[in-house]
């Protein structure tokens, strides 16, 4: 007979869903930080359309995107989606999972109860217009991040995703290893792969910004299994063996430069004079790295602001800068002159399409690239490893929770 309610780490016989589920809620009464923003609550288990998957969750990732949405700033998600018709007054986040399909919708033929997963957080309509036209389907208005700008994310027994948005589970990860990397590492394989002809090769230089960090630490591995010459840029001298290891060929500390922040006017002779003096000693500290006198050919860039001048100014003639964030602020300043003389490109880049996708899994299951888990934390630690995100307190590489596997290690196939 089935339970109504399964708690934690007692997991369903196959296939059987249960009506109720264990979960963390955000609601609007309690927006702030992560230790404030989540509370357990038991709902019921979402019901899935045609062309969606349950999947019962054994862990799920850690992003600073369900920090915002505790927050409920910069957009408040829930009253986001109510504005398009929903009626929830909740949300569940999580943008990373692995886990087991435990139901599939009338139209899926790509998994079966029973397989083995890890879900991309990219979701759209198949009946979005680019989309039927067979565009890019991160251009189509319906575009949304899974966990985040949808709900019923992987912060629950059972999440609902798309059915496209499943790949093959690692045979040789954990759990929680398989739930930490598909955000990241498919941000990243995107940022590095897709801009042609500026996708990075063998023997190209790419510079990596917060080389130590979530996104930094999967590209720092796309590009050494690329055969490219990746180069790191950190914050302490503690994080240089963490990238060395992964595949670095050297690391430039940024604090030991003062010239960050937005570039000065051109027509301030002194202080334009003093950025570029820095602008050209981190330069030189590229060069002696390399052991020749030459640009980057990749700049992966995302804190903005602050370091977008240096990046276009180290790109090689015919570069590219892709850029996925601004976390130091979002006003872009740079020189001109160095940018259409040198013709170097300056590319915005977001999350992944399922070609993408399947381009970072492939390279974590060929293990060419690693998952980068620094923490694993149990269910009941779920704000307090958002906390730790929100106050800059987290580890090196990324974060899991665990949900259905209740210990570590779990999941790893003979």
């Amino acid at each position: 007979m089935t339970k109504e309610l399964y708690e934690i780490g007692e997991t369903p016989p196959l296939g059987v869903v249960p009506k109720k589920m264990h979960s963390w809620l955000i609601r609007p009464e309690r927006f702030g930080e992560p230790m404030q923003a989540f509370a357990k609550e038991v709902i019921d288990v979402p019901e899935i359309a045609d062309d969606e998957v349950l999947v019962y969750v054994m862990a799920a990732g850690v992003n600073y995107n369900n920090v915002w949405a505790g927050l409920g700033i910069p957009v408040d998600v829930i009253k986001a989606r109510q504005k398009g018709g929903e009626t929830e007054n909740f949300h569940i986040g999580g943008s990373d999972a692995s886990g087991i399909v435990y139901r599939v919708g009338k139209d899926v033929t790509s998994v079966k109860v029973g397989d083995e997963v890890v879900a991309h957080c990219g979701s759209w309509s198949k009946n979005g217009e680019l989309v039927k036209q067979g565009k890019d389907p991160m251009y189509d208005p319906t575009f949304r991040i899974w966990g985040y700008e949808t709900n019923y994310g992987s912060f629950a027994q059972f999440t609902k995703v798309q059915d496209h948005q499943l790949l093959p589970k690692p045979r040789h990860l954990s759990w929680e290893s398989a739930a930490a990397y598909m955000l990241v590492g498919a941000t990243s394989y995107r940022m590095l792969m897709a801009w042609t002809p500026n996708h990075v090769k063998k023997d190209d230089v790419v510079l990596v910004w917060g080389g130590a960090g979530g996104i930094g630490c999967m590209a720092i591995q796309i590009a050494a299994a690329m055969g490219a010459k990746p180069i790191a840029v950190i914050s302490d001298e503690s994080k240089i063996d963490y990238c060395m290891k992964l595949g670095a060929i050297g690391c430039i500390n940024r604090n030991d430069f003062d010239h960050w922040g937005m570039m000065p006017h051109w027509k301030d002779a002194d202080a334009y004079g003093e950025w570029l003096k820095g602008a050209r000693g981190f330069g030189k500290a590229i060069w002696d790295i390399l052991g020749e006198k030459r640009g980057v050919d990749v700049v992966f860039e995302h804190p903005g602001e602050s370091t977008l001048p240096t990046s276009i100014f180290v790109c090689e003639t015919g570069g590219m800068v892709t850029i996925c964030a601004g976390t130091t602020g979002f006003n872009a300043t740079l020189d001109l002159r160095y940018h259409w003389m040198r013709q170097k490109r300056l590319q915005g880049s977001h999350f992944a399409n399922d070609e993408q996708a399947k381009g970072i899994n492939d390279l974590v299951i060929a293990g060419k690239v690693d998952p980068c888990l620094s923490k694993t934390f149990t269910y009941d630690q779920l704000p307090e490893a958002h906390q730790l995100m929100y106050e800059n307190k987290h580890p090196s590489g990324n974060m899991s929770v665990l949900v259905g596997a209740v210990d570590e290690g779990m999941g790893i196939s003979s």
